[in-house]
């Protein structure tokens, strides 16, 4: 028996670059962190004792005699292209699905490291980026970019560079008392509307070619964040400050990143003091983060009193195995379907 334990990301800066049609020509890059917020994978094989040779178990519980027949694309297409046969698989978190956190991502991660570790192979953070990344957008067919794998993958804080049909991820150093500070500025809020983050992307994705400026600019913000990050002379409070430019800019690449319900959240977070925020993910739902300072702080928790808070820390781990318990499988004594 295996179980990892994946955490889930927020993206900062550079959403919208790290998708390929536009990181190919223009180069790419994101500012992302994790937090302690998880996913829970937890893989067996199956024993010889039930009509079925695969249980998949999340929001639904699937029970089949071939993979083919599951109807969890991540599941199904993992399954086949780690060729895993005769599992019992659950996937528990901490937080909803389709909220812009990358929970989609953070499953596939944690679900291939499994999988992985159940054949005896270890494979590093990068491998796991990339057949990520290839499971869900080429094998599933999810429209989107590539940050949330590599995020989930790395863990912590970091700025991920794209470039041709690769990428690098260095780690931010931030010193830890300017890192805390921020911490304790960012207050995050569920909206309670969730959405599939691929409608989002094939929406923004097919606006690229004409929105091709505003992610220039949002692009050029990743530098300026990260030197408000790492300059102790610099004020940390314009992180909040450029929060506030990047999501105008990212609010005209695409008709949905938005709502009507979603800018009157915004403006009142920001009339309470906020100096910014954003929307987590690809839009039109989710999570709003916001950068507060201690003296607003309870003026903005009063004025969205009506949304559901959800205390944070940062972490740096990464996906990980958290138990392994070995146990035999001979795959020349797999089961016939019946």
């Amino acid at each position: 028996m295996i179980i990892t334990k994946t955490p889930f990301r927020m993206s900062f800066f550079g959403g919208g670059t790290d998708v390929p049609q536009f990181f190919r020509e223009h180069g790419g890059a994101v500012i992302s962190t994790t937090f302690d917020k998880y996913c829970y994978v937890n893989v067996r094989h199956l024993p010889p004792f039930f009509e079925y040779t695969t249980e998949a178990s999340y929001a639904k519980i699937e029970r089949v005699t071939d993979v083919n027949e599951l109807e969890h694309p991540l599941i199904r297409n993992a399954m086949k292209m780690l060729d895993m046969h005769e599992l019992r698989i659950t996937y528990e978190a901490d937080l909803p699905a389709r909220t812009g956190l990358g929970t989609s991502s953070s499953f596939a991660v944690g679900l291939l490291n499994a999988f992985y570790c159940l054949k005896g192979r270890y494979v590093d953070k990068k491998r796991l980026a990339i057949d990520a990344i290839r499971l869900e957008r080429e094998l599933c067919g999810e429209a989107g970019g590539w940050q949330d794998q590599i995020a989930a993958s790395f863990g912590g804080f970091n700025k991920i560079a794209f470039h041709g049909d690769d990428f690098e991820v260095d780690r931010i150093i931030v010193s830890p008392a300017r890192k805390r500070a921020l911490n304790e500025r960012l207050l995050l809020f569920f909206t309670g509307f969730t959405r599939f983050s691929s409608e989002i992307q094939k929406d923004t994705g097919a606006a690229i070619k004409d929105k091709t400026a505003q992610l220039r600019e949002m692009l050029a913000l990743v530098d300026e964040a990260e030197r408000v990050l790492t300059d102790g002379g610099c004020d940390l409070d314009d992180f909040g400050r450029l929060l506030d430019e990047t999501w105008k800019l990212k609010r005209q690449t695409g008709s949905k990143i938005s709502t009507g319900s979603i800018d009157e959240l915004y403006q009142r977070a920001v009339a309470a003091g906020a100096l910014g925020g954003k929307l987590l993910g690809a839009g039109g739902g989710g999570f709003l983060l916001f950068y507060v300072q201690p003296e607003r702080r309870q003026q903005v928790m009063d004025a969205m009193h009506d949304l559901l808070y959800v205390p944070f820390e940062f972490e740096n781990s990464g996906t990980r195995v958290i138990y392994y318990s070995a146990e035999f499988y001979d795959p020349a004594h797999r089961r016939e379907r019946s």
